[in-house]
């Protein structure tokens, strides 16, 4: 007994209060992060956040379970119990800030958001949306097709989300959900580890949401900067 607890203690205190590792898992946040890849979470940032010492940022990739009854998205484990897994989606909007959304565009405190190293991608793939519920307002029904605000104001301790897929349908996020507590956050998204290598190019379809990769296999292990142009 005892020899499993100094092999079992010393792991719970690493993963909970200095550093752990988790999966992507869906096309959510591509192009940036793809489904699959395994990414180390720094925890001691979000203890220190949770003590009032520092913030996560607009730019950061966050990991956290979603707020709330979410349709459709509790899981079995091998028929004993249920789960809600973990999310994993970009910071637009921290408390205080007022989002809107309009034709895909997104605007924090009446400024639009340079969203190049995301619409580009979209743009490329002819599946940027542009038309949905979701494209134009901040808030919708968990559908994504009620409109119920088309501009939101992030309450205190919360945080606005979205995925970086702006394709119809790609991302479950504030929009639908509603704003993120901190205390529901596991930790940023700092690297990735995993796979050690990948192909550079991806084809995404925009109606059976299947994706391609092509081009020649390069490094993959890579620091996850937040935007420059979010730097403010």
């Amino acid at each position: 007994m005892r020899s499993w607890l100094a092999v079992l203690l010393p792991f719970f205190i690493i993963t909970t209060f200095f550093v752990t590792i988790t999966g992507v898992d869906g096309k959510s946040m591509m192009p940036t992060l793809r489904n699959g890849e395994r990414i180390i979470i720094p925890k001691y940032e979000t203890w220190l956040h949770r003590l009032g010492i520092g913030s996560f940022q607009r730019g950061d990739i966050v990991v956290f379970k979603p707020p709330g009854e979410v349709p459709g998205v509790e899981r079995s484990f091998h028929g004993l119990w249920t789960y809600k897994p973990y999310f994993i989606k970009r910071v637009v909007a921290v408390a205080g800030d007022t989002v809107r959304m309009d034709g895909g565009e997104v605007f924090v405190n009446g400024e639009e958001i340079n969203q190049s190293f995301i619409t580009d991608f979209w743009k490329a793939q002819n599946c940027w949306d542009q038309t949905s519920s979701i494209a134009n307002n901040a808030r919708s029904d968990y559908s994504g097709a009620q409109p119920i605000a088309k501009s939101f104001t992030v309450p205190a301790g919360q945080y606005f989300v979205m995925g970086d897929n702006r394709s119809q349908g790609g991302s479950e996020d504030s929009r639908m959900i509603g704003p993120v507590p901190l205390e529901a956050i596991a930790g940023r998204a700092s690297i990735v580890w995993w796979p050690f290598v990948r192909q550079p190019e991806a084809r995404y379809d925009c109606d059976s949401a299947d994706v391609t990769f092509s081009g020649v296999t390069e490094f993959n292990p890579r620091v996850l900067h937040k935007p420059s142009s979010w730097n403010r």
